[in-house]
């Protein structure tokens, strides 16, 4: 399966411009979309979802025009959004039946269907339950187990490993890079070790349009030379945080440990450090597209 998307545009009431002539080939494996909030990213899922249309521009799925052929699209996709919604009274496997059938599971196959699926996500012991009765962890994984009923060949997650804790963000990771040999699986974050840890291409999208595209370590690479460790004391952290992006921050009493990206700084005993993911982001964000990420400290300790 391949995906072709050739300048694609959409515009909402208002002048809004969510996405500004986005060109895109995607094949089969894991596809890194990276990006701030509000950069278009849930957009671009909606559309490839079927769920929007676009203002102008061509998309096609496996030769399939996205404006024309959206049956034949829906048949072989599955979704998980953002935000995803369930009937609190039905159960885990009353809801993944229902979803079967919508996806035209044949009746035979919805049992199998219905237990693989909630096994996959560690869900066969509480498919009796309500749905209302679900952790925040239990339902975004129960959102998960919706998107692979009919096994898809085009998976679109939009922030999938919101609310789940680290053991089921690394359980969700190795599931999806187990079934994605066959499949396109499009993994829309802005939490950079999502990506990091399951895709080998990616692109980044700002402001609507692509910023970059390539291999995360093409992406790293810019990021050489640029990573440094400093330890500081409170009264200087202000001088060096308006200056350079810092990554994260340790207490060392009566000092602080920062991680940061950016031109080093005289005066202070900067040490170089090899670049990571997150670190080639933020840094090609702000030197690059000169747009400054702030992440809330939630996503920092994720």
């Amino acid at each position: 399966m391949s995906i072709q998307i050739r300048s694609l545009y959409k515009t909402y009431s208002g002048g809004v411009h969510a996405l500004q002539g986005v060109n895109l080939e995607i094949a089969t494996g894991m596809f890194g979309l990276l990006g701030p909030n509000g950069a278009g990213k849930s957009t671009l899922m909606k559309i490839l979802a079927t769920l929007e249309t676009p203002s102008s521009g061509e998309v096609s799925i496996d030769g399939a025009d996205i404006r024309t052929q959206r049956q034949q699209i829906r048949s072989s996709l599955g979704y998980l959004p953002q935000f995803f919604g369930v009937y609190p009274q039905l159960t885990g496997a009353e809801l993944l039946s229902y979803i079967a059938k919508l996806n035209g599971v044949p009746r035979r196959n919805l049992r199998e269907a219905v237990h693989e699926n909630l096994a996959h996500v560690g869900l066969l012991e509480a498919r009796d339950r309500k749905a209302k009765t679900y952790s925040g962890g239990m339902m975004r994984r129960l959102g998960i187990a919706q998107a692979l009923i009919g096994n898809p060949r085009l998976l679109i997650v939009d922030e999938p490993t919101t609310g789940l804790d680290p053991e089921e963000r690394i359980r969700f990771r190795n599931l999806l890079t187990a079934i994605s040999r066959d499949k396109v699986i499009i993994l829309s974050t802005h939490i950079v070790g999502d990506i990091s840890s399951t895709c080998e291409d990616l692109a980044v999208l700002a402001k609507g349009k692509v910023a970059f595209r390539g291999h995360p370590a093409n992406l790293i690479a810019q990021a050489a030379g640029k990573v440094w460790q400093v330890l500081c004391d409170e009264a200087e952290f202000p001088n060096i945080a308006s200056r350079m992006q810092v990554i994260s921050t340790i207490p060392k009493a009566p000092n602080l440990l920062l991680r940061v990206v950016g031109e080093p700084i005289a005066g202070y005993d900067m040490q170089s450090l090899p670049p990571n993911l997150e670190d080639a982001y933020m840094y090609f964000m702000e030197s690059v597209v000169g747009q400054r990420v702030e992440e809330d400290e939630e996503e920092k300790n994720n």
